[in-house]
């Protein structure tokens, strides 16, 4: 491994930075090249680190990309965790829901390429992370409450599974990010465009509500 270079010793002096600054590049590289493309020599070069440092920090190149995974999670739930979904009514903290998400997919591309070459390998390293686990029951019972204060409404039908609800969101807003470039090839269509962009936005919140609410 290389030696530690008095530039990088320097940032030892701020390690919180520093971890910061090779999470963020670590992410562009594993969404730019997956785990096998990516460097680890050419994320020390972008960070004026050195490898060295980077597996005291992370232990491995697949502790650090597990690392940006589990960041990139918590990054999400962070923000959806402050949406205040409590004080809207049932069907607007749904809508509210889906508009975040699909905003926020859409803004990140990076974390859509970083799921969906976690998928490649099956999970293989996700599943292993407890704090990737323990983030995701959140959102679960975020939909939870929302349902239920739906149902005790009378508005919301009474056998909604929420995980169903979070597929369903997950699934459509997911997919315009993830195959945007193959969906607009094949079909000669711009998803970039503003007003498609804000038709299929309306018409995801539309259709998880459709599907929530009493017949």
């Amino acid at each position: 491994m290389d030696a530690v270079t008095p530039r990088a010793s320097s940032r030892t002096k701020d390690p919180e930075r520093t971890r910061a600054d090779i999470l963020a590049v670590a992410t562009e590289e594993f969404s730019a090249f997956g785990l096998s493309g990516a460097r680890v020599d050419a994320i020390a070069e972008r960070t004026r680190t050195s490898k060295r440092m980077i597996y005291y920090y992370f232990g491995s190149k697949e502790g650090l990309y597990l690392a940006v995974l589990e960041k990139a999670y918590a990054d999400i739930r962070q923000v959806e965790a402050d949406l205040d979904l409590g004080n809207l009514c049932p069907a607007e903290a749904i809508r509210r829901l889906v508009e975040f998400t699909f905003e926020y997919d859409e803004a990140h591309p990076d974390f859509i390429r970083l799921v969906a070459i976690e998928n490649i390998h099956r999970a293989e390293h996700l599943s292993g992370s407890e704090t990737i686990r323990g983030l995701n029951l959140g959102v679960i019972q975020t939909i939870t409450d929302i349902v239920a204060r739906g149902q005790a409404e009378g508005v919301f039908r009474a056998d909604v599974d929420p995980l169903d609800v979070h597929l369903m969101i997950s699934a459509l807003c997911f997919f315009r990010v993830s195959n945007r470039h193959t969906f607009g090839a094949i079909f000669s269509v711009d998803l970039d465009a503003p007003d498609l962009r804000s038709r299929h936005k309306r018409m995801v919140g539309d259709a998880v509500i459709g599907m929530l609410a009493l017949r």
